[in-house]
């Protein structure tokens, strides 16, 4: 069977399962980790900040300023919600975490509105 095929039923079937976030959420995570991990000078762990990072400027170069309706619309709210769909990710072990990969580390780190509004630059109308 197709890695990816495989992968996608995978990440419906955990999405149906938790009935909290929909697969779209899982994938675009994922798709996100394999940005931040391809960017790194040497491959390896990626930190929440980091992921973050990278959801923030993938959700804007995709979505721009409805990025966080759609993130919405895919039942994360928050950076929060992000972190709880990457360790979703580790319970079904499509993910691996260190000893130190918490939570914490995606409480509140940006806001969805100030992140993807739309910027007006000086000297236009």
């Amino acid at each position: 069977m197709n890695d990816t095929l495989d992968l996608l039923r995978k990440v419906e079937a955990l999405a149906e399962r938790r009935g909290v976030f929909r697969p779209e959420a899982y994938v675009f995570v994922l798709e996100s980790l394999e940005l931040a991990v391809a960017s790194q000078e040497e491959p390896g762990h990626v930190s929440g900040e980091d992921l973050l990072d990278r959801i923030r400027r993938l959700g804007r170069e995709r979505y721009g300023a409805l990025a966080g309706d759609v993130f919405n619309a895919w039942g994360v709210r928050g950076t929060v919600d992000f972190g709880r769909v990457v360790f979703h990710l580790v319970d079904e072990g499509l993910l691996r975490k260190r000893d130190e990969d918490t939570l914490a580390d995606f409480i509140d780190k940006f806001d969805f509105r100030e992140a993807f509004a739309l910027r007006v630059h000086e000297g236009r109308a």
